[in-house]
């Protein structure tokens, strides 16, 4: 499939809706992330689960134990939370990535939220909405 980012990105979060509306909150984040990468396989899109992102330090790469929850398309980084409130520390996690990666977009997705369109952040380029 070839659908722009933005496409990819609203696509993602339909699923990710999907699941959220089978199971609610409540669920550790490890089973949210392997039912949205069944999902997003379900639905033809390549997708990597615990996609490891070495760190380049002076043309030495460097495995320091980054791993992606979900990469999309090789484009989309999906990180996968369940937890009371994102916070900072989420938001630079999935800015890391994207940098380590060179990734334009991020999904920051906490599925612990009775609604989950207000678990989910988009995060471009290093900003958030």
């Amino acid at each position: 499939m070839s659908l722009s980012l933005n496409e990819l990105s609203y696509r993602v979060i339909g699923l990710a809706i999907e699941v959220h509306d089978t199971f609610g909150p409540g669920l550790l984040e490890k089973a949210y992330q392997e039912c949205l990468f069944y999902k997003i396989n379900k639905a033809g899109f390549y997708v990597e689960k615990e996609k490891p992102m070495p760190l380049v330090y002076e043309e030495v790469y460097l495995d320091c134990g980054y791993r992606i929850d979900l990469l999309v398309e090789n484009k989309l980084v999906i990180e996968v939370k369940s937890v009371e409130a994102l916070n900072d520390i989420h938001l630079a996690q999935t800015l890391t990535y994207q940098k380590l990666g060179n990734f334009k977009l991020g999904l920051l997705i906490n599925f612990n939220v009775l609604k989950l369109t207000d678990g989910v952040k988009r995060v471009i380029n290093g900003n958030i909405n």
